[in-house]
């Protein structure tokens, strides 16, 4: 009672413990999109398939798609990821057109397509993941419904070729849409333009599934402006109407309509898409008439002398005919140089020279004659003759402008007066300072009366063409109103009559030209401009400062010392000193040295050491590394700065090398043992190791060209298994250090898997200075290692041969004599060879998983089965045999042991035969074969007898034809046939004179009425007896002769020349009572027969040539 507590208790146990651990596990889920899916005939199918849960989410799963047909109960393969072979034929034909195909979308999700749906691909699509965990803890297929349905999608326009429109003009287009698909559906709807030079058409507007306008891309201006609508007029008709058609527009116009479905998840799914016929659309440019004469062009000043400040007002008018038709250029010049230019589209574009004065001018056309410019305030510098200047332009067939001859005015000439001012400016002359240094320009003004505004320009060079660009400006009250962001720029009036410009940190590319134009105002107006100019120049620092970086020592042991010295010339002012190491792409600064001679550590500061002498006109700055290990190895760098310049050397690397490691290592080359035994690895370190040296090892296992590592042990002892060892299977392993040292890899209840090559790997660790280790350089040995399985044991018997009869069942069998093994599990399959022709008849796995062969018929399996009974022993059972089962059939049987993971692995097979002999039952059919012989004239009738005496079964039928053969005749030829379903054949088309006769079961009878000699000859009957069988109808049996049957006719006349002698009465009165008594007991046994078929309640029809009208040739059926 105890022990029975106990053991309850610890399955209680047991169980609680398993519940938690599969608490632990993931659930597995698959998903697909919820169906039904409605599709049309033609169109791409896409379905995503996902799974989440597994434990190794990263791993790349494999996946198979199935499908099952409307009205079939079995599952049809289309496609796996992983096996090529998984598809049905007709899936394999479609899968290599790639009409079908199944791609991975993640490790995780894959995407299933048909390209072109048919209605005979609808169905519901089961979507599997492979589990290649060891359990099952979820949902691992999904499936989905595909309703395939006809596109009912209609898309039309009215017919048209070339329309041909001028630029500017309207267009219409309309297009019916409609659809008659049952489920619920929206239309969108498109007009595209394809252009002449693009492969792709681009959207004008479209409506889409929301009913929603979208102009396209490039027309949402025109959109906009109400140039392009989309209007719906009614239920199914749309239109185009673009107000004012531009040259972009010329190509073909054509609507495009979408079908879009609301999937179950909410999702919208374009189902069908069509175009209208497209409309071919000419767009020519507006015709402008060309005028031959050349355009006249006058200029008017209006006055021609000017003061400083006030406005100068140039009239130009270009005079022609229909010149509103016509596009012109104008632009105006002062003594060669354009002020402006207006093109004929009415851009203004500013002269080179006046670019900095472009707030300065107006330009407008006030007519189609008339162009005007306005500049104000005027300088001194403004006067001088004035040219108006215009070109004819036309506009090609492409939407260019071509440009003709210029026509030029007259010139005139503008006096500007300065006003009464003794207004000069004064700068200091020419002037260079040093890259990094300040840069401050001083302009005085002398002569002034008026209120002062400041505007610092600068260009490059003085030689340069280019204009002026304004750094800063200062108002007449002294506010800054323009000014350069991207430097740092200062402008003060420190005196009444200076002005000064203050660059903080010049650069290079601040060098140049630097003018100081100064403006006089009185009452808000400008009255009087000067300008003054002076030339700096930056000079670069790299010109006078020079920074190198070198060493003597650049590549050292862990352990030496590192001299670094950076030389500085050129410098005569304290200055910034930054030392900087680059690991990787990492840079760490590890001191700096400032000017002020304080230093700031970045780095370990016992690990380096400063120190800094002069010579001559350079600094030479040293840094001491003392101790180098790897983490000082990298790229060195110091960089000099002061005021804003800085400049650095070039990097020098230093590297810090490993001792040459001396390692040496001895292991066994080969190892042998059995599945489930343990086995034991070791490698041993044979040269003399270093007191403070410490050990990693790796052991790595290769096979099949395929290296991963197993587990690996760091210097500190730690235990690591390799990422492709199975959690499930580390127990297995273990690893041990021993004196030496050596190192052992031990496996516990090895696996055929555990064959190959192992390698021990091992590497030395030293310690650096900074107390940190690193690894020197690792030795290898390797250990083949071979794992056999045990021999199998098995013996089998089995029957040497087997008789039996067509339509019997029959068991096959074959016996294990040999002990089996508690454990072992078994596989047979069963295979049948005839003529030299092997196949496999059915198979039956480890786990009583039946397989029937590739080449049975789906008809034939339900003749066999398989069963296992004690002993062991395997049974193939086959019912209603046949001739084509004959044959040897073989037995092959497989043992399956369990190794230590769970999972089976077989032994060799053995087999027996069985030789089995299907033979028909005994043909026992027999006819009468008794020859006869008859002389009678053409008046009487005579008939051919033909009496089955023995027949094979009861249920036989029978096939009877009557042959006959003429003296002249070869052979004989048929006469009449009666086949078993009682149709009729007469050959020679002798209805009227032939009388068929079945009087008995076994009697058959054809008698001839009212003969002639063409009749005589030899007559006879041939059998054949059909047998019943349950498995194939009908099957012919033997075939058999009557006797012959010799009838000679002659005519009346001839009949009674050669008769014998007139019978007496008495004679013929004996014959007469005869005949009627035989009569008599043929209607006695016929009314007997009638009677008794009533009684049975069967069927049976008078075969009587009477009720049996002649038929034709029998059907292929009999």
């Amino acid at each position: 009672m105890r022990r029975s507590l106990q053991s309850l208790w610890r399955a209680n146990l047991l169980l609680c413990l398993g519940l938690f651990l599969h608490c632990g596990e993931a659930t597995v889920n698959t998903e697909v999109p919820t169906g039904p899916l409605y599709r049309v005939v033609g169109s791409k199918l896409s379905i995503s398939c996902n799974v989440s849960g597994f434990t190794s989410a990263s791993t790349k799963k494999d996946f198979e798609f199935r499908v099952k047909k409307p009205g079939k109960q079995l599952l049809d393969n289309i496609v796996s990821s992983s096996d090529p072979d998984f598809s049905y034929s007709s899936y394999k034909r479609l899968l290599e057109k790639k009409l079908i195909a199944l791609t991975h979308v993640s490790s995780n999700s894959v995407l299933f397509e048909i390209h072109s749906l048919q209605k005979s691909d609808e169905g519901d699509y089961e979507c599997s993941v492979i589990n290649a965990d060891s359990g099952y803890y979820g949902a691992y297929s999904a499936s989905t419904s595909v309703k395939v349905i006809d596109n009912s999608l209609s898309v039309s326009s009215p017919a048209s070729t070339l329309q041909s429109f001028n630029e500017g003009d309207a267009f219409t287009s309309t297009c019916q849409a409609s659809s008659n698909t049952v489920q619920h559906t929206h239309l969108s709807l498109t007009w595209f333009l394809l252009r002449e030079d693009e492969e792709n058409a681009r959207p004008i507007i479209s409506v889409d599934r929301y009913f929603t306008l979208r102009p396209g891309q490039g027309y949402e201006g025109r959109y906009k402006a109400g140039s392009i609508r989309l209007d719906k007029i009614g239920d199914v008709m749309y239109r185009l109407s673009m107000a004012q058609l531009e040259l972009s527009d010329h190509g073909r116009v054509f609507c495009q309509a979408q079908e879009w479905i609301q999937d179950p998840d909410r999702s919208w799914y374009p189902i069908a898409q069509k175009d209208a016929q497209e409309t071919v659309l000419h767009v020519e440019a507006r015709e402008v008439v060309p005028d031959t004469s050349p355009p006249v062009v006058r200029i008017s000043l209006q006055p021609t002398t000017l003061q400083v400040g006030q406005t100068l007002s140039i009239n130009c008018n270009v005079n022609t005919q229909s010149s509103e038709e016509r596009f012109f250029s104008v632009a105006w010049s002062r003594g060669g140089v354009e002020l402006a230019r207006i093109g004929p589209t009415g851009v203004l574009s500013v002269g080179h020279e006046y670019s900095v004065r472009e707030e300065e001018l107006r330009v407008a056309r006030i007519s189609d004659k008339d162009f005007h410019l306005r500049l104000q305030p005027v300088r001194i510098e403004d006067q001088g003759e004035y040219t108006c200047r215009a070109w004819p332009q036309q506009r090609g067939q492409d939407g260019a402008f071509i440009q003709g001859a210029a026509q030029d005015s007259t010139p005139q000439r503008i006096v500007i007066s300065a006003t009464e001012s003794g207004l000069s400016l004064e700068m200091q002359n020419d002037t260079s300072v040093n890259e990094g240094d300040g840069l401050k320009l001083t302009c005085k003004v002398h002569g002034y009366k008026g209120q002062l505004s400041i505007t610092w320009q600068h260009k490059p060079t003085a030689t340069s063409n280019a204009a002026f660009t304004t750094v800063i400006s200062l108002s007449q009250e002294g506010v800054v109103i323009e000014k350069l962001e991207s430097q740092k720029v200062k402008a003060t009036r420190p005196a009444t009559d200076t002005f000064t410009l203050e660059l903080d940190e010049a650069k290079p590319s601040d060098s140049g030209v630097y003018q100081c134009a100064v403006s006089e105002w009185e009452n808000n107006r400008k009255t009087n401009s000067r300008s003054q100019t002076a030339t700096v120049t930056v000079l670069p620092a790299d010109s006078f400062v020079k920074v190198n970086l070198i060493s003597r020592n650049s590549r050292v042991t862990v352990g030496e010392n590192v001299e670094l010295m950076c030389r500085v010339r050129g410098v005569h002012v304290p200055i910034t000193v930054t030392w900087s190491l680059q690991r990787d792409a990492s840079i760490d600064n590890i001191l700096t040295v400032y000017s002020n001679g304080a230093i700031s550590w970045s780095a370990g500061q016992h690990r380096y050491q400063l120190n800094v002498e002069k010579t001559g006109n350079e600094f030479i700055h040293h840094l001491l590394i003392s101790g180098a290990s790897h983490r000082e190895a990298g790229r060195y760098q110091c960089s000099v700065s002061y005021n804003a310049y800085k400049t650095s050397s070039y990097q020098l690397a230093v590297q810090v090398q490993n001792p040459v490691s001396s390692l040496v290592l001895t292991s066994s080359p080969a190892l042998t043992t059995y599945i489930d035994h343990d086995i034991e690895i070791k490698c041993s370190i044979t040269s003399e190791p270093s007191a403070s040296s410490r050990y990693s090892v790796t052991w790595l296992h290769e096979q099949e060209a395929e290296r991963k590592i197993i587990v690996s042990s760091d210097q500190d002892a730690k235990v690591t298994f390799g990422p492709q060892i199975d959690p499930s299977q580390r127990q297995r392993i273990s690893v041990k250090r021993t004196k030496g040292p050596s190192f052992e890899l031990s496996i516990r209840q090895a696996w055929i898997s555990d064959n190959g090559v192992y390698l021990c790997e091992v590497a030395e660790w030293l310690q650096d200075p900074r107390g940190e280790w690193y690894q020197l350089s690792s030795v290898s040995r390797t250990t083949n290692l071979t794992v056999t399985e045990p021999v199998s044991s098995l013996v089998l018997t089995s029957s040497p041969a087997l008789t039996t009869y067509i339509d019997h069942d029959i068991e096959i069998k074959c016996s294990i004599t040999s002990e089996p093994s508690a454990s072992s599990r078994y596989s047979v399959t069963w295979l049948h060879e005839q003529e030299a022709e092997r196949k496999i008849i059915v198979s039956s796995d480890q786990d009583a998983k039946v397989t029937f062969g590739p080449q049975i018929d789906p008809s034939q399996r339900q003749r066999i089965s398989v069963k296992r009974t004690k002993g062991p022993s395997f049974e193939l059972s086959i019912r209603q045999t046949w001739i084509s089962d004959n044959g040897v059939y073989l037995c092959e049987v497989a043992e399956w042991l369990q190794d230590p993971r769970g999972e089976w692995y077989q032994l060799s097979s053995v087999s027996t035969t069985t030789n089995l002999t299907v033979t028909e039952p005994e043909q026992k059919l027999s006819v009468v074969t008794e020859d006869l012989e008859l002389n009678m004239s053409r008046s009487q009738d005579f008939t051919i007898p033909c009496h089955i005496t023995e027949q094979s079964s009861d249920q036989s039928g029978f096939q009877v034809t009557w042959f006959r053969q003429s003296e002249t005749e070869r052979k004989p030829r048929p006469v009449f046939t009666a086949y078993r379903n009682s149709t009729l054949q007469d050959w020679f088309r002798k209805g009227k004179q032939l009388r068929y006769g079945h009087p008995l079961p076994n009697q058959f009878s054809l008698t001839v009425l009212k003969p002639g000699p063409e009749d005589s000859g030899q007559y006879f009957c041939e059998v054949e007896e059909w047998l019943p069988s349950p498995s194939h109808g009908w099957r012919k049996g033997t075939m058999k002769k009557s006797g012959i049957f010799t009838v000679y006719v002659y005519p009346e006349g001839d009949a009674k020349a050669t008769s014998e002698p007139e019978c007496p009465l008495g004679t013929w009165i004996g014959v007469l009572v005869a005949v009627i008594i035989c009569t008599m007991l043929v209607i006695l046994l016929l009314v007997l027969k009638i009677c008794r078929s009533k009684v049975s309640g069967e069927k049976k029809t008078d075969l009587w040539a009477e009720q049996h009208p002649l038929n034709t040739k029998p059907s292929a059926e009999d």
